[in-house]
């Protein structure tokens, strides 16, 4: 998936308010209804100079010409209206107000809708409550107060002073009463230069052996380099979990007073790519493997001149299983990309003997073709048609209601389907909510095929339905998988971070930059789908490349630092401290010959 802010779409924006200006103007099919009639007086003048055939010609060119005008004007009308609601509008997946507002299928299981598509989440008591704001809601249960105490811990005494510890009249001293405690939270960012010195000691006896001895090296996840395993994991961290350019960084570096070339941070990132390349491995042949991912894509701008590739548009794709993400950055938006990650022989049309996978993606062509591969049992995204309703509702006034009246209905697919995936299969309750489901399903079905008969059916109401029709199978074939996401919207939410990245520093500049980034982002990701803290394991994974002196992990060290190995709750979770860097290598000392 493409989102809004990147390619075309953002260059069609260029034009909306020249085009908001033309289109939304009220006279304007008048205008072009009195362009018809003079056009026909006009035909009509020229045919009583000239001959009947000609005049009659002439007239049905200009009336063509004036029809292909009116055509025109409504599809320049939808894309407006569209363009102008990605700009402008509010979000369809988040807003609980009505009608095209309502929520979209991104939240579509979240919360309970009316017949009009309104979003009536669940208030206290299980009451709807109209759409709130964000924040604690009066009324809400909340979460309590929060626990600093994993906090480093600094503890400042603050003593009455010598002269007022005694009394003013007698001299008496006073008793110590005991202390207020109150608790303030300090940000402070050190930028700390760490000297090794190795010590070295000679023999002082005439006894055989080496002559002296020198203290282990330290630690260095690269030999020879300049940071730490800690800088480096936070600059990681920092360029791409939280999307700052390297200048960004350079310039909040010097703030704390080191001043460091961008150069120099780009050279340790390129330093680091092969040190997270078996981690990365390890990640994508376990997501390969799954049997069930969802799958999506967008742009990715690498500004390098590559061979065999014209222009600089690259595609990021995510593979989403159940404990693994992976990112993968590709030249290419071909089905070639999903056959080698899959492992999927296009020529036999087979997956690996044995194998099956279900895959949840949207309509895109590469995602179909696989239907037709033996084994992979694709699910189409019930929030993309959803899209569609919502879409055709914002161009054209007269199709609003019957948007609402669709956007009602999927919302009650989506709400029989949170219902069963929050009771236990076997039970009445679950049993109820299959009934519902089924039911919803089979509405919908009727539905679309009772309104593609309409004749006089609005043409983009057609078109959203001819599309509805044509991906039925893919989204009914959910019936068959009703503890699976009716959406692909957790695909969708994964590409958030690469996107906020590419808004921010528009792509990478190198092909080694745009593979580091997909890398990390896959290492990152798996980290927070397995209750790691990202910057603890960017961390954990560099210190443990000091150990082997700056070699890439391999054997029973990488296989105990996979997060699906790691115990959640241990050292690195998101409920710990970041693990302690230790300051040299547990080795023998090394030795030297006289």
């Amino acid at each position: 998936m493409d989102f809004p802010c990147q390619g075309g779409v953002w260059s069609s924006l260029i034009d909306v308010v020249a085009l908001r200006s033309l289109v939304e103007d009220p006279n304007l099919v008048e205008s072009v209804g009195r362009a018809q009639e003079a056009l026909l007086v006009e035909g009509i003048v020229i045919g009583r100079d000239t001959a009947g055939d000609e005049t009659a010609q002439t007239v049905e060119a200009w009336r063509d010409r004036a029809l292909q005008a009116e055509q025109r004007v409504a599809e320049l009308s939808e894309h407006v209206a569209v363009l102008s609601r990605i700009l402008f509008g509010q979000s369809s997946e988040r807003s609980g107000t009505g009608g095209s507002s309502a929520k979209d299928a991104e939240s579509g299981p979240e919360g309970d809708s009316d017949v009009n598509g309104d979003q009536q989440p669940a208030g206290a008591g299980g009451k709807a409550r109209p759409g709130s704001g964000r924040g604690q809601q009066r009324g809400e249960p909340g979460h309590g107060r929060r626990d600093y105490s994993n906090v480093q811990t600094r503890e400042v005494v603050h003593d009455v002073p010598a002269e007022q510890r005694c009394c003013d009249r007698c001299g008496l001293m006073f008793e110590a009463l005991g202390s207020e405690t109150s608790d303030r939270i300090d940000w402070t960012v050190t930028i700390t230069r760490v000297v090794h010195r190795r010590l070295r000691y000679r023999r002082a006896c005439s006894c055989p052996g080496p002559r002296t001895v020198t203290a282990p090296p330290a630690l260095e996840p690269v030999a020879k380099g300049m940071f730490t395993a800690g800088f480096l994991a936070r600059l990681l961290y920092d360029k791409y979990v939280r999307g700052l350019p390297v200048q960004r960084v350079v310039r909040g570096l010097g703030a704390e007073g080191f001043d460091v070339a961008a150069g120099t941070l780009c050279g340790a990132l390129r330093s680091v790519a092969a040190l997270l390349e078996p981690v990365a491995t390890a990640i994508v042949a376990r997501n390969a493997a799954a049997t069930h991912a969802h799958a999506d894509e967008t742009t990715w701008r690498v500004f390098a001149e590559v061979e065999g590739k014209t222009g600089h548009r690259w595609w990021l794709w995510v593979f989403l299983a159940c404990d693994t993400v992976v990112f993968t950055m590709d030249q290419t938006r071909s089905a070639s990309v999903l056959d080698r990650h899959f492992g999927i022989d296009r020529g036999a049309g087979v997956l690996a003997e044995g194998r099956r996978l279900v895959l949840s993606t949207d309509f895109y062509t590469a995602y179909q073709s696989l239907a037709r591969v033996e084994g992979v049992d694709p699910l189409w995204c019930f929030a993309h048609i959803r899209r569609y309703f919502i879409r055709a509702g914002d161009a054209h006034v007269q199709l609003r209601i019957w948007r609402d009246q669709w956007v009602a209905r999927i919302s009650v697919l989506y709400l029989a389907h949170k219902a069963m995936a929050a009771t236990e299969p076997g039970t009445g309750e679950y049993t109820r909510a299959s009934t519902d489901f089924d039911q919803a399903l089979q509405v919908i079905d009727t539905t679309r095929q009772e309104q593609a008969q309409i004749y006089s059916l609005h043409p983009a109401a057609k078109k959203v339905l001819a599309t509805l029709d044509r991906e039925w199978d893919g989204l009914v074939r959910h019936r068959d998988f009703p503890d699976i996401d009716l959406d692909n919207n957790s695909a969708e939410r994964a590409l958030r971070t690469p996107v906020v990245g590419r808004k921010n520093y528009y792509g990478s500049n190198a092909e080694w930059a745009a593979h580091l980034a997909a890398r990390v982002w896959t290492i990152t990701a798996t980290a927070e789908r397995n209750g790691l803290e990202p910057l603890a394991y960017l961390t954990e994974i560099l210190t443990a490349c000091g150990t082997t002196r700056g070699k890439p992990l391999q054997g029973p060290t990488l296989e105990r630092l996979l997060p699906w190995n790691r115990d959640p709750a241990g050292p690195g979770s998101r409920d710990h401290d970041p693990p302690q860097l230790p300051d040299a290598v547990p080795a023998e000392p090394t030795s030297q010959g006289p």
